[in-house]
């Protein structure tokens, strides 16, 4: 298992110090937010990259839907260039609390979806060269003849990570297009659940049933450990690692101190054994 931290502040100069710290610690990536109106992330990320050399760097999460898909994907390829092959992204609907309706964003769930799905096919297109033409509901594009952005490092794309809901085998079939799965637990009545390790070993049936045998796939899952005892840390992460979980991502978004979250970071991540 690896393991990743969020920044939950604003002021990017603090992002990038955090950013410093947390690879000194011992964490596997960095992370920070993506807001409709707020700190740009892959500016921030971009800043980050440079202070860096092992982290792996991305946001959790970005709203496809809310942006120009020809745009993000320069973003992240130019972020995997500055990182040296070092850019994530993961990718949802996003929370519409945070500003949709205030800016005119498209707040109607399924074009959200349409928009997710077409936006990721075209960055991955983009990312593969010209010439490249994509004909879709919401987005249509022609082969252009101006000179495009460096590629990305990795190939054949950035790790795409997706949003899903378990169990809902059509919300899970997006991300098993990609590279890995953020889940969540929905229940019968469409209600947020815990996820517990034996629900991470049923979807992790469920990946390995449909996906093509030895693609690497990974799962993310997220929540908050204690830092003061690796036996503690051990016992939240431990089982869901034994299920079939690949990344912890430690987000303490409801500390309300910044130097509490940052004590956090500094103690590094949990220790299996």
């Amino acid at each position: 298992m690896r393991f990743g931290f969020v920044f939950t502040g604003s002021d990017p100069r603090v992002a990038v110090a955090w950013a410093q710290a947390a690879e000194a610690a011992g964490w596997d990536a960095f992370f920070t937010w993506d807001a409709v109106w707020g700190t740009d992330p892959w500016v921030t990320l971009g800043a980050c990259a440079m202070r860096t050399e092992r982290v792996r760097l991305g946001t959790l999460i970005t709203p496809v839907s809310r942006r120009r898909p020809w745009k993000l994907a320069a973003e992240i390829a130019t972020l995997d260039q500055l990182s040296n092959g070092r850019a994530v992204l993961a990718a949802g609907l996003g929370a519409l609390d945070t500003g949709f309706a205030n800016f005119g964003e498209a707040t109607d769930r399924k074009e959200r979806a349409e928009r997710l799905d077409e936006g990721l096919e075209i960055m991955h297109g983009l990312w593969q060269g010209q010439p490249f033409s994509f004909a879709g509901k919401h987005y249509q594009i022609t082969p252009s003849a101006f000179p495009p952005p460096q590629p990305p490092v990795q190939q054949p794309r950035p790790p795409i990570w997706v949003v899903g809901a378990w169990p809902r085998p059509l919300s899970v079939a997006r991300a098993l297009r990609w590279d890995g799965l953020l889940p969540n637990k929905l229940s019968a009545a469409g209600k947020f659940e815990t996820m517990t390790a034996g629900d991470l070993r049923a979807l992790k049936a469920h990946v390995d049933e449909h996906r093509a045998p030895g693609t690497p796939f990974d799962i993310i899952m997220e929540g908050v450990t204690p830092g003061d005892r690796d036996d503690r840390g051990a016992e939240v992460v431990g089982p869901l690692a034994e299920a079939g979980a690949t990344w912890w991502i430690e987000s303490q978004w409801s500390t309300p101190e910044p130097e509490q979250v940052l004590a956090r970071l500094k103690q590094g991540p949990p220790r299996l054994g």
